[in-house]
């Protein structure tokens, strides 16, 4: 158990140093250990969306920091539920092992938010071809802009859940940005988004 605790905290000093891969590496043989650590399992997550390009992975690990501090239990489920959300591919996790042999996660690239919203004008249809592209792709967000944009669309065409999980792990990283709060107040009341 204690090598196990080593492995863990030696992949923690990668992630936050900045090898993914062997932060990766680590968190994989916590697993192939002890398969039901949570933390291993949101670890290897985040060095996914990390290797992948996705901002933000290294905000939520220290959203994550700071909650395990406080309460680790507690932390392991918000931050699942914040990865769960925004990619409903967890369960690809067991790719990562190949008898016993560390693999790459394998995600689409996905598409851009400006792609996305193409999709949308052209179709008219923003919850079709959002349902479409949540079970098929990722949409890749690079702009605050377009994440607020998002966010309202997601509020207008009823997906509220969804939008409050992701202003929760927003606000917890932008905990003083208006916008955000602003769409946090329009979801709390159901009025119209006011910028």
């Amino acid at each position: 158990m204690k090598t196990l605790l080593k492995t863990l905290n030696a992949a923690n000093e990668h992630f936050m140093a900045g090898q993914y891969s062997d932060a990766l590496r680590d968190y994989s043989l916590v697993l192939r250990e002890n398969p039901s650590s949570k933390e291993a399992y949101n670890g290897a997550i985040l060095c996914d969306m990390a290797m992948s390009g996705e901002g933000g992975a290294e905000a939520l690990f220290d959203y994550y920091s700071i909650l395990k501090s406080e309460d680790a239990e507690q932390a392991d489920t918000v931050i699942s539920e914040i990865l769960e959300t925004m990619d409903g591919t967890l369960e690809q996790l067991a790719g990562l092992f190949n008898e016993g042999v560390l693999q790459r996660l394998d995600y689409a690239d996905g598409i851009l938010y400006n792609e996305f919203k193409e999709l949308v004008l052209s179709e008219n249809d923003f919850k079709r071809i959002f349902e479409n592209i949540m079970f098929s792709t990722r949409v890749i967000i690079t702009e605050k802009e377009d994440f607020v944009d998002f966010l309202d669309n997601l509020i207008n065409n009823g997906y509220k859940e969804m939008a409050l999980s992701y202003l929760e792990s927003a606000l917890g990283v932008y905990p003083n940005d208006t916008q955000l709060r602003n769409l946090l107040r329009r979801l709390a009341k159901g009025k119209p988004f006011e910028s």
